[in-house]
């Protein structure tokens, strides 16, 4: 027993002494050093995240003198907006306003896509100095789904309408969302007033294929995701606004725009110029064609005329 005990603290102070050493440096940060003239942007693990983040650096590559990097694969958006608070990175390619808004900022929910959005942009700038663009036109948040043949079968248009079928139907959801507080199922049932004969916790991927299949009669994916599109499935409408917004915008540090506000036009022209079809079909490139997330995101800017020189 004396040995495993010793062998842990060995362990534990091997562990402190990297962290101080290292200058407790995040998860993903060791290949984004900054220099003068590196902007470096903060991304996410999800493909979404990914192609955004290219996105932002193709554009800044080409319409500037800067060089980039991509802090990557950070696994929550806390993390990602800690490495903006602490200078280890300069723009954060995503930002969801409910996300921001209960997990960042710590702040009470809200159902409104409006109010969130400013509140989220007032208290990053008083708290953190940050500048929170707006959206770049979709949001990306919980959306329940069915086959096109059973929208059109028993005339399914919004979720209140799945009323209809819920005593005799499955449903297929991501394993978290079930026990989620707030906006998980629980809470849902309550909400709308009905429940289904058995929800099935599953990986978030699987659910298209396993409605797409008959598996399950409806399913909870996300609005943005490929599939959605590649399966042909129905999305229905939150028309009780059960779901906190998710509108999806970049947020940046004013220090990068205050040193150099020739950046500021040039990240403006991604506003509200991708919509939801848009970004599932840059999610679905990546996702079931293979293609790598700068590729896409290359594509995208060559195709809607981004970029204007010849550099």
């Amino acid at each position: 027993m004396k040995k495993k005990l010793l062998r842990g603290f060995l362990a534990l102070t091997l562990l402190l002494t990297t962290l101080t050493t290292s200058g407790c440096s995040l998860p993903g940060l060791s290949s984004a050093q900054g220099s003068g003239n590196t902007v470096r942007i903060a991304s996410l693990n999800t493909t979404e995240s990914q192609i955004i983040a290219n996105i932002i650096s193709e554009l800044i590559d080409h319409e500037t003198n800067y060089q980039t990097s991509i802090v990557n694969n950070l696994g929550s958006a806390p993390l990602m907006h800690q490495a903006l608070i602490r200078g280890d990175a300069d723009i954060q390619a995503v930002s969801y306003s409910g996300t921001e808004l209960t997990t960042t900022l710590n702040l009470p929910p809200t159902k409104n896509a409006d109010k969130a959005t400013k509140t989220v942009a007032k208290t990053v700038k008083k708290r953190y100095n940050q500048t929170l663009f707006p959206t770049y036109g979709f949001e990306n948040k919980f959306a329940f789904m069915v086959t096109q043949q059973t929208a059109q079968k028993d005339h399914l248009q919004k979720v209140s309408d799945l009323n209809k079928i819920a005593d005799s139907s499955t449903i297929g959801v991501d394993a978290n969302w079930l026990n989620r507080k707030g906006d998980g199922y629980k809470d849902f049932t309550k909400y709308y007033g009905f429940e289904f004969v058995k929800a099935y916790p599953m990986q978030i991927g699987l659910v298209y294929s396993a409605l797409a299949s008959k598996k399950m009669d409806v399913v909870l994916g996300y609005s943005t995701d490929g599939r959605v599109d590649s399966y042909h499935l129905k999305q229905l409408q939150d028309d009780k606004k059960f779901f906190p917004p998710y509108k999806c915008s970049m947020l940046v540090n004013n220090s990068l725009l205050k040193k150099d506000p020739q950046l500021k036009p040039i990240l403006h022209r991604l506003d509200n110029k991708i919509d939801v079809h848009t970004m599932r079909k840059l999610n679905y490139q990546v996702d079931d064609q293979l293609l790598e997330p700068q590729v896409v995101a290359q594509k995208f800017l060559q195709e809607n005329h981004y970029f204007r020189g010849d550099k």
